[in-house]
């Protein structure tokens, strides 16, 4: 009965943090203080800390927005011209 019970409550405490989302809701405000907050550069160890807590939090994003932001520049489209046209001749001017 202890067993059914405990597993019970471990169920009921995992449903409740699944629905609260703590993790979601932490990436969320590490990100924001990182890239909204007004006092973002005053403190690099506070930056780095939060950095840390949202790779915690949210890997794969944090992760690919890394990498995104350090990928080259995508080629530029070439540039556009005008058509060589060879002159008339004066035979077919009429």
């Amino acid at each position: 009965m202890t067993t059914v019970l405990v597993a019970l409550a471990a169920l009921a405490v995992g449903y409740g943090l699944g629905r609260w989302q703590p993790y979601v809701r932490l990436a969320e405000w590490a990100n924001w203080q990182l890239r909204l907050s007004l006092h973002r550069w005053t403190s690099r160890p506070r930056q780095a800390v939060l950095f840390v807590l949202l790779l915690v939090t949210d890997p794969v994003r944090t992760v690919r927005a890394w990498r995104g932001r350090h990928d080259p520049p995508p080629p530029k489209a070439p540039s556009t011209g005008f058509r060589e046209v060879p002159p008339a001749s004066e035979e077919s001017v009429w």
